[in-house]
């Protein structure tokens, strides 16, 4: 979720760099840079740590020029620093480009483009394309852009200015959103409306294979044939705060529809479905050290314990490996059984979760091997473990977790594969099948959006009960204990999340015509056990709101209202099955009249025991 922003005009292109790149802060970041053509002279300065570091080495010396490109860094490739901020040069220092996205055959071409006598001053993949277009460049700017652009395989969001050249910015957008924005005498291009809404309210939207060319008095698109495109102009009708929310009313709204791309950044870069493998280099063990392993424990808070739960049962089904899941406050205060052959995970989307942190130094006391999963770069528990796999959510806003949940199950689910391939659990057909599977979901999570307001009315049911039963089995179980937690959270209703079988051994006591029951009645093995499960609730006059596979028709007969769900293997059904979850807490919590991106009591991070 980095920022960028290019400016091309008659006016001093550094402060309306700095002011887009500070507009776009709420999305994350480690880096920040921005580059500028004066008189022919290319000028950059990049600062590791926030903005405000950049414009400290910016007081001392200013970047005079009137085109100009910015942008604020959350590290993918490469830890952290200034040499890894953007922008990035080729090795003549007349081309500057800035990325977002994620190339993922950065590694071949980089010891190629070496080979060619090319100098890298990064570890990022972006610097890679500015070398690709420098060798071309004979060619001329544009073709050369394009030329190095069919050689990329991943997404991009990009802005390139030369010094050559410097009465035009170039932009391409490959999965990576990326708007151009629309001036007097002067045009823009951003990832996103927030960071030149202060500027224009005039925008254009690129699609995938855009490239756009800008001048301080044109804009023309063009495809990667180089055939003019055209594409609407929209006039942006938000206030800034709204910008922010890109026209959403709350955040928790805009981070439930943005999960089809953070799912899909978590996992780009990370499978090859043609070889059938999982990469995670970050993971800081070796296959070696891995095979080594004879248990894992994975230890968490709140909505990460429940991914935790989930993946133990993509651990266990893939690699065949035995996994506990633990809650952190009482796995750090408690004398666990650990040694060398035990993998310890930690699971923190802030990476400041005290008891998380306070669990990964009981692991390393006790000799055990320690990883962590979290979404911060930098983050105190990716410093205090021996590797660490970033999803790639973007910042997450709102208290109540939802895209950053659903990017942990995404590096669960390739953990899981990846320890099956270095165990030698799964054929590569199976290996293949399963990757590819993962690739389909953003696309399905997008048809569950599509269908928010049926999903919305059935919050008419919830608002004004005080109680209800999520039941689920399996991964299930762990989905209706997300499901419970997020409507707690945001509507203040009380709800609990149970295993359906535990249903007789108490909480039916409690079902009744005011009761409404969420059931995951999914197909798959457990199927028959949750339909008889469904009857007892009917039984004593409950209301079942039943989460179904798609196409289910038996189920229709025994529920009051159904949810659909695409079908997908059942380690990956989990994914699909929270988003209405998280849709029905949030509608609920409105219709109440709650604070959705702030619920009382609640804190983003708790970073206190």
């Amino acid at each position: 979720m980095c920022g960028i922003i290019g400016y091309i005009g008659e006016k001093k292109a550094q402060p309306i760099l700095i002011a887009g790149l500070k507009n776009l802060e709420y999305r994350g970041y480690d880096s920040a840079g921005i580059a500028a053509i004066d008189k022919g002279r290319l000028r950059i300065a990049r600062a590791k740590g926030k903005i405000r570091q950049l414009e400290k080495k910016l007081s001392e010396r200013p970047l005079p020029g009137t085109i100009g490109l910015g942008h604020n860094r959350w590290a993918t490739h490469g830890l952290p620093s200034e040499e890894n901020a953007h922008p990035h040069v080729d090795c003549k220092k007349n081309l500057v480009i800035i990325h977002n996205g994620i190339i993922e055959n950065y590694l071949p071409l980089r010891e190629r483009l070496k080979k060619e006598g090319h100098r890298f001053g990064s570890d990022t993949d972006t610097e890679v394309m500015v070398h690709l277009i420098e060798k071309y460049m004979n060619l001329g700017l544009e073709t050369a852009l394009r030329k190095a652009l069919k050689m990329i395989t991943g997404s991009y969001a990009i802005g390139l200015i030369s010094r050559k050249d410097p009465g035009v910015l170039l932009a391409a957008r490959q999965g990576s959103p990326l708007i151009v924005g629309l001036g007097k005498g002067e045009n823009f291009i951003a990832s996103d409306v927030p960071a030149i809404l202060h500027l224009t309210k005039k925008v254009m939207y690129l699609c995938d294979g855009d490239i756009a060319i800008l001048t301080p008095s044109n804009v023309r698109i063009k495809n990667m044939a180089g055939k003019t495109q055209s594409r609407k102009v929209r006039e942006i009708s938000w206030d800034p705060v709204s910008a922010k929310k890109s026209g959403y009313p709350h955040f928790m709204l805009k981070e439930i529809f943005e999960q089809p791309q953070a799912i899909e950044d978590t996992f780009t870069g990370r499978v090859s479905p043609e070889k059938g493998k999982v990469y995670l280099s970050e993971i800081g063990l070796s296959g070696k050290e891995l095979k080594k392993i004879e248990r894992v424990v994975i230890t968490a808070c709140g909505t990460s314990w429940h991914s935790a739960l989930i993946g133990k049962f993509m651990m266990e089904e893939f690699a065949r490996i035995p996994v506990e899941v633990d809650y952190a406050a009482e796995f750090r205060y408690r004398n666990p059984i650990l040694n060398a052959k035990t993998l310890v995970i930690g699971i923190s989307q802030s990476g400041e979760t005290a008891d998380t942190l306070g669990a990964m130094h009981e692991a390393k006391k006790q000799g055990a091997r320690v990883i962590s999963i979290c979404n911060v770069v930098g983050s105190s528990i990716t410093r205090e473990t021996e590797g660490v796999i970033y999803t790639h959510a973007g910042p997450e806003i709102g208290v109540a977790s939802t895209k950053a949940f659903s990017s942990q199950l995404v590096v669960l689910y390739l953990l899981s594969l990846y320890l099956s391939d270095i165990r030698k659990e799964i054929f590569l057909k199976k290996m293949r099948k399963y990757i590819l599977d993962l690739k389909k979901i953003p696309f399905l999570i997008k048809e569950i959006l599509k269908r928010h307001p049926e999903i919305e009315s059935l919050a008419n049911i919830f608002y004004k009960k005080t109680n209800a039963l999520y039941l689920g089995r399996g991964e299930g179980y762990a989905v209706a204990l997300e499901g419970a937690l997020k409507l707690k959270e945001v509507s203040y209703i009380h709800s609990e999340g149970y295993p359906a079988a535990e249903m007789k051994h108490g909480p039916i006591a409690l079902i009744d015509k005011n009761m409404p029951v969420v059931v995951l009645a999914l197909k798959g093995r457990r199927y028959d056990k949750i339909l008889g499960n469904i009857s007892e609730v009917k039984a004593r006059s409950g209301v079942v709101i039943a989460l179904a596979s798609a196409g289910d028709k038996k189920i229709k007969e025994k529920v009051d209202y159904i949810i659909y769900i695409p079908r997908t293997n059942e380690m990956l059904s989990a994914i699909l099955a929270v988003i209405p979850m998280q849709l029905l807490a949030y509608y609920t919590a409105i219709k109440r009249g709650c604070n959705v991106d702030q619920p009382r009591n609640l804190a983003k991070s708790v970073t206190v025991e």
